[in-house]
């Protein structure tokens, strides 16, 4: 299941400096407006600690962790959703991706401009998230603009085409109150009907707050009802040049347990409701990723469409029963190990083997 997570902000906020740091890829980052034109893509792996204890067990020829692919989308202007700055082409990426991350500027450089030609002292995070939320919400109303008529001559046609226009004009409402279209409340028919509409503010949405070194263990303020994560880009992006001991007491020095970057990879994990089950072999052990609520054919097709076509059962042992009893083996000999059928809703950390017949 690949997962697109798109960073945006207004330029010059630490975009590209954190994502630099959050894949250890070489992007362009400089401190003038545009420096990001095309957008870049990094792959992510999601730490998870239950990996390396599998192996443990196991000792598999490697590890393969769950990943999320994070796109590093230029920055946006007021005016975007008329086209200001390179606004059409931002939006258009945006769009693509499956959820949306937004740096925020708390950090002081008076050395960095902002994209109004103020100087970096002066810091205002509310007002440019506002800025943000405002260019997608405007985009969207052009959108759902242009597609109303066309839904309401299909609507014509067609009554079971009603639904889906009566949802854009529900959202339309919506969206001119200044409201984010994921947090209206809707029926299950309408928001399938309103997955179509493609609203690029009907994705999840979360905050990394770009801060000051000296802030970094600090909780920033909530931004519209959101905690932003607190992520230093600078320090991300020493880390990344760190071996593993090295970061380790980078770390410890700053007060920190983990970097902020594992943190924002597991946030954004979390908020696409999914979740890992996992796989242990000698030739591996894996995280697959899989939403919350799949049924067990469901998750047997992460791996392969055959799996889910053909399945029949899938042998299970939940994390915690393959850890305290030693594995597979032990599991089996305690009565823990289940053969669960087609109506198996599958559990974060089951380990999982399936049986398929095609």
């Amino acid at each position: 299941m690949a997962l697109s997570i798109g960073i945006v902000g207004l330029p010059n906020v630490g975009k590209s400096t954190l994502f630099t740091a959050l894949t250890k890829k070489g992007g362009l980052a400089a401190n003038y407006p545009f420096a990001t034109i095309d957008p870049n893509v990094g792959i992510v792996d999601v730490p998870d600690e239950r990996l390396n204890k599998l192996a443990e067990l196991v000792n598999p020829a490697r590890i393969v962790p769950a990943s999320v692919e994070f796109v590093d989308i230029a920055g946006l202007v007021k005016g975007a959703n008329e086209g200001e700055g390179l606004g059409n082409q931002f939006l258009a990426n945006i769009r693509n991706c499956d959820a949306i991350c937004e740096v925020v500027r708390y950090f002081s450089d008076p050395n960095v401009m902002r994209e109004t030609g103020r100087q970096g002292e002066f810091v205002d995070p509310v007002a440019d998230a506002d800025t943000i939320q405002t260019e997608l919400i405007l985009a969207d109303l052009g959108s759902l603009e242009r597609s109303i008529p066309k839904l309401e001559k299909e609507a014509k046609r067609d009554k079971e085409n009603a639904p889906k226009l009566a949802i854009a004009k529900k959202l339309q409402d919506w969206l001119n109150e200044g409201k984010w279209a994921a947090d209206m409340e809707m029926t299950d028919d309408e928001r399938a009907a309103a997955h179509d509409l493609f609203l690029l503010t009907m994705k999840p949405m979360l905050y990394v707050a770009n801060v000051d070194e000296d802030k970094v263990s600090e909780t920033p303020a909530p931004i519209n009802g959101h905690q932003p994560i607190p992520i230093c880009a600078e320090v991300e992006a020493e880390l990344a040049e760190l071996d593993a001991e090295e970061a380790a007491e980078y770390l410890e020095s700053l007060g920190l347990e983990k970097s902020g970057l594992e943190t924002l990879a597991q946030a954004a994990y979390r908020l696409l409701g999914l979740q890992s089950y996992f796989t242990a072999g000698p030739k591996e052990v894996r995280a697959w990723t899989v939403r919350i609520g799949a049924k067990a054919p469901e998750a047997a097709g992460v791996i392969h469409s055959d799996f889910e076509r053909g399945f029949i059962k899938a042998k299970t042992i939940s994390y915690e029963d393959y850890i305290a009893l030693g594995g597979e083996t032990g599991a089996r000999e305690a009565g823990k190990l289940r053969m669960e059928g087609k109506d198996y809703v599958v559990q974060d950390g089951d380990v999982m083997e399936f049986m398929f017949n095609v």
